[in-house]
């Protein structure tokens, strides 16, 4: 068994083409362009019980070798992939089940009987790699390169492969992500956490790929720190597989979920305060701030305007053209593995972020609660919107953590909440100002919110 670390990225045909002659990789490739013809059956139950156990079990033609291949689902966070994979070479073309024991074979599916496996889609494609080797602070790191062009294909349906794969051999995981931001710089790279296999199963079941990265676990005793990284990351993750899925099917209310998960992550990044000094997260804060000026009012408009929900299907596509996606989704990559909010903290802030965060959170609700004055929104309701950007901070927060807060009511809290957030990103007129004011008094009167305040 070995463990691979890698970067699925998605590509055009034409940055295809620029990635083999770009002067960064050439500069470090010790073996030249190796070209290679990849011929792929995955298989799987009728049930697609490997697929439900997050298995893909693969037999590839790779000239005249045969390598039968079971891949496991390690962590998977936000591009950067680790999964366990188990190689044998066979003799011909037939699916060897014996091979698959316990060693290898999950527990979960220890009962199938492999009998019933059989072919499910194909993955067939032209592979270049290379060797990618260059010393980075006096340490060796080695990095695999494959340039895939192909196809996905189950039955009648197919997708295009148009992608470079960066597989860690040597070196450090932030090393794989310091190569993509330097190629992301100039070339639109989009970080794709979707493998071949779970593009072919999409193929035979469009709903099959979640959309959400794994929920992070969450302690009211960790630290800050433990649980904005796994917040953060979460988010991250599901705001790329969200792309990844609008780019496939177009829904709109796909592109809504993307967009509310870059504004939670803007509104956590603007909650720590001394945690994360400003200048630590300067160029994530501005890479956010471009993305929502230009995409809040385009879904703005379209929740009202199906003409211009069309028209953001063709700017999200120009959007992925563009450099500024993949950057911004690699730099933030790069950040959080970094833990990059932690460097040059003073030592108050080293204590915020080494607080358990249950404490931390009903102190932060708790401060925001006392500078957000409903008493005087309820008879001033068309002023409500300057308070948006602190409704957003407290709302990601109960949205994402509000079961770390004891006996604040903190579910009706939200819905509450998130009823004034939503009236007061509204157009202003008589009927929504009424309505202003009457959920003003509502969230006022909650037992949850006026326990926040006391604390």
């Amino acid at each position: 068994m070995v463990k691979e670390t890698e970067i699925k990225l998605r590509v055009s045909r034409a940055t295809l083409d620029a990635l083999r002659v770009h002067p960064l990789l050439q500069a470090r490739n010790t073996s030249g362009w190796q070209p290679r013809e990849l011929f792929n059956q995955y298989y799987d139950t009728p049930a697609r019980e490997l697929a439900a156990a997050r298995v893909a079990l693969r037999l590839r033609r790779d000239g005249s070798q045969y390598i039968q291949t079971l891949k496991t689902r390690g962590q998977s966070v936000a591009g950067l992939s680790e999964r366990n994979e188990w190689d044998w070479y066979l003799s011909g073309d037939q699916l060897d089940t014996a091979l698959l024991d316990a060693q290898c074979w999950p527990e979960s599916l220890a009962t199938l009987d492999k009998t019933r496996l059989q072919p499910m889609f194909s993955t067939d494609f032209h592979r270049e790699r290379a060797d990618i080797v260059w010393s980075a602070e006096e340490r060796r790191v080695a990095i695999e390169a494959a340039l895939d062009l192909g196809e996905v294909r189950a039955g009648e349906q197919c997708e295009a492969i148009c992608e470079l794969e960066l597989e860690l051999r040597e070196g450090q995981p932030e090393d794989l992500l310091t190569l993509a931001i330097a190629l992301a710089e100039a070339l639109p790279l989009m970080p794709c956490d979707i493998s071949k296999a779970e593009r072919g199963y999409r193929l035979l079941d469009p709903t099959s790929y979640s959309t959400r990265a794994a929920e992070p676990a969450l302690d009211a005793a960790q630290p800050l720190d433990d649980a904005f990284a796994a917040l953060a990351w979460h988010l991250l993750g599901t705001s790329q597989r969200l792309a990844e899925q609008y780019r496939f099917s177009g829904h709109w209310k796909l592109l809504e979920q993307w967009l509310q998960q870059l504004i939670d992550l803007r509104a956590l990044l603007g909650s720590l305060g001394q945690a994360a000094p400003r200048a630590s997260s300067r160029q994530l804060r501005e890479d956010l701030d471009a993305l929502l000026n230009d995409w809040r009012p385009r879904l703005q408009t379209g929740q009202q305007d199906g003409a211009a929900r069309q028209q953001a299907a063709e700017q999200f596509a120009q959007e992925l053209e563009n450099t500024r996606w993949g950057l911004f989704s690699l730099r933030a990559s790069l950040w959080l593995l970094q833990r990059a909010w932690t460097a040059a903290r003073n030592p108050r802030g080293q204590r915020a972020g080494q607080a358990a965060v249950g404490r931390w959170l009903t102190r932060l609700l708790g401060e925001e609660i006392a500078d957000l004055p409903l008493e005087r929104y309820q008879r001033q309701p068309g002023d409500l919107p300057e308070q948006l950007p602190r409704l957003e901070r407290m709302l990601a927060w109960l949205r994402l953590a509000r079961s770390m807060l004891e006996q604040v009511e903190a579910d009706r809290l939200y819905g509450e909440l998130h009823k004034l957030y939503t009236l007061s990103s509204r157009p202003a007129d008589e009927a929504v100002l009424a309505e202003r004011a009457e959920q003003t008094q509502v969230v006022w009167m909650l037992p949850g919110w006026k326990a926040l305040k006391l604390r």
